[in-house]
C-alpha cells in the first residue's frame, strides 16, 4: 500500500475533485453538522474544508473518509476490497490454525517486528501552544448533544493513546471526546475498552493515568483506532504494517507515544473527579443518553501552526464514519474466511452497519445453515451482530435488494430464521425444495446484447 499522511491525503482528494473548500463563515454549532449530513446524502458527496470557523482560528474538516473511493485513497487502495486481499496474504504466510492463532503468531512475525513505529526526538512542526481547548473548532452536532452536563461540543475523531502502568500493551482507541473547559475533556469509553482495562490498572496503581489525544495522524492509524483488535495487537504497530512505510513517533511529556505527521497532540492525565459524557447523537442515529465518563486534565498542547482539525458527523446513514466501518469489514472477512472456508464474501448494510447487520455468502451451501450461524456467533466480531443472513455464492450480497427477494423465496421461518434475544439470523440459502429460479433463456440473451442498437436503444 502507498504511505498517505493526513496533509498529503487531502491533497490527493482536492486534485481528483474529491474536496471542496467553503471560504464562508460557518458556526461549529449544528451548522457544521447540517452542512456535512446533506452532502453526505447528496449525489455531490465530497469531502469538506471549512476555512473559517465561527470563534476559532483554526480550519476544520470533515466528510474525508465519506466514500467508498475516498476511503480507499486513505489508504492508497485502488479499491477498498483490497483489504481483504493484503491481509489474506498477510494471514497466509502464518502458521496454520484459528484466526485467534494467526493473530498471536502474528506478534512474532518478520512482518511483525519490522513494523515496529521509528521513534524520533521532540518535533519542530508540532510546538508547544497555549492550553485553550475552547479555541479548537471542536462542533456540536445535533440538538441534544451535551445534555445536562455540557454544551455539547465534541471532538468526534480523537485517537486516544493509553498504556499500562509499566509503559507496556500501548492501545490506540478512538472515543469522542467533549471539551468542557479550557483545559478539561471528558471522554466516553466503553467498560471493556483498552482504555478502560489501563484505567483499572492505574488504578490499582495509585498513580494517575497519562492519556493522549491527537488528531490528524495517517489515515492506516485512524482506521486502526477504529478496528475491535485484540488487546495484544497495538495500533500503532498494526498502522504501519498496513501502510507499508515507516510509522515515526516520539515521547510526549507524559511518557506516551504520539504521531509525529498529526496536526493535534493533546496531553493529560485521567482525573480522580468523577463526570458524566452528556447525552450523545451517535452513529446509530439515535441518542446515547449521559453515562459515567473519564475526565483528563490536559497539561500540553502540541499543533502545527496552520492546524486543520478533522471530525465526523455521526447520525443516521450514510454518513461518513460507515466507511471507516466498512473498511474494517474487509478485514473482518480475511479473519472469517480463515475459520470458515466456505464463506466467500461478505457485505454491511450501511442502514444497520453500526448494529453489526452482515450479509454473508457461501460457497457450496445446502441450506440447514443454523451450525454455520453458530459458528459465527461464536466470533468476537459478529456475535452481537443485529442481523446475519446467509446467501448461496451465486447471490451478490452487495445487492440489498435481491438479497431482500432471496429472503422472500428461500426462508422458511420456523427453520431458518434464529431469534436469539437482540439478534436475528437468516439462513437465505437454497435448500432442497426451495422453488426453481426464473432465468433468461440462455442463447436469447446473447443475442439481444448483439442486437440492442439495432432495436433503437442508444446504450
Amino acid at each position: 500500500m502507498k504511505k498517505m499522511n493526513f496533509r498529503n491525503f487531502m491533497a490527493e482528494l482536492e486534485s481528483m475533485g474529491e474536496l471542496l473548500r467553503i471560504e464562508a463563515e460557518v458556526d461549529p454549532v449544528h451548522e457544521i453538522a447540517a452542512i456535512t449530513d446533506r452532502v453526505c446524502k447528496s449525489t455531490d458527496n465530497r469531502g469538506l474544508l471549512f476555512e473559517s470557523v465561527k470563534g476559532s482560528p483554526f480550519r476544520a474538516a470533515t466528510n474525508l473518509f465519506g466514500s467508498e473511493k475516498r476511503m480507499a485513497l486513505s489508504l492508497g487502495l485502488g479499491e477498498l476490497s483490497d483489504l481483504t486481499k493484503w491481509f489474506d496474504d498477510v494471514l497466509a504466510d502464518l502458521p496454520a490454525g484459528s484466526a485467534a492463532e494467526k493473530l498471536e503468531h502474528l506478534l512474532s512475525a518478520d512482518c511483525w517486528h519490522a513494523a515496529k513505529p521509528e521513534t524520533c526526538g521532540p518535533p519542530s512542526n508540532l510546538p508547544s501552544q497555549e492550553i485553550s481547548l475552547k479555541s479548537l473548532p471542536a462542533l456540536k452536532n445535533h440538538p441534544h448533544d451535551g445534555e445536562p452536563d455540557h454544551d455539547g461540543r465534541f471532538l468526534t475523531l480523537p485517537i486516544v493513546i493509553t498504556s499500562d502502568p509499566d509503559g507496556s500493551n500501548i492501545n490506540c482507541g478512538m472515543y469522542r471526546a467533549a471539551i468542557t473547559s479550557d483545559d478539561t475533556m471528558v471522554i466516553k469509553w466503553g467498560s471493556t475498552s483498552g482504555a478502560a482495562m489501563h484505567g483499572a490498572s492505574w488504578e490499582m496503581a495509585a498513580k494517575p493515568m497519562p492519556v493522549v489525544i491527537t488528531l490528524g495522524a495517517a489515515p492506516a492509524l485512524t482506521l486502526a483506532a477504529t478496528l475491535p483488535l485484540p488487546p495484544t495487537i497495538d495500533e500503532l504497530t498494526f498502522a504501519r504494517l498496513l501502510q507499508g512505510e515507516p510509522l515515526q513517533i516520539f515521547s510526549c511529556a507524559n511518557g506516551l507515544p504520539a504521531p509525529l505527521d498529526a496536526e493535534l497532540v493533546i496531553e493529560g492525565y485521567l482525573s480522580p473527579v468523577s463526570a458524566r459524557s452528556g447525552v450523545f447523537g451517535n452513529h446509530t442515529g439515535c441518542y446515547t443518553p449521559s453515562e459515567a465518563a473519564a475526565q483528563v486534565k490536559v497539561t500540553a498542547i502540541r499543533h502545527r501552526s496552520d492546524m486543520i482539525l478533522p471530525s465526523t458527523i455521526v447520525g443516521r446513514p450514510p454518513m461518513e464514519d460507515c466507511w471507516l466501518a466498512r473498511a474494517g469489514g474487509y478485514l473482518l472477512l480475511s479473519l472469517l474466511k480463515v475459520d470458515m472456508p466456505q464463506v466467500i464474501s461478505l457485505h454491511q448494510p450501511l442502514a444497520g452497519i453500526f448494529h453489526g447487520a452482515v450479509i454473508i455468502s457461501l460457497k457450496k451451501a445446502e441450506g440447514e445453515d443454523t451450525d454455520l450461524i453458530a459458528a459465527i456467533r461464536k466470533t468476537p466480531w459478529f456475535g452481537a451482530a443485529k442481523l446475519i443472513i446467509l446467501v448461496d455464492a451465486d447471490q451478490d450480497p452487495t445487492d440489498e435488494q435481491s438479497v431482500f427477494w432471496r429472503i422472500m423465496n428461500c426462508v422458511n421461518a420456523d427453520k431458518d430464521i434464529v431469534i436469539s434475544a437482540t439478534t436475528v439470523s437468516i439462513d437465505a440459502t437454497r435448500k432442497a425444495g426451495s422453488p426453481a429460479v426464473v432465468e433468461a433463456d440462455a442463447d436469447t440473451a446473447p443475442l439481444v446484447g448483439k442486437r440492442w442498437k439495432e432495436y433503437g436503444f442508444a446504450k
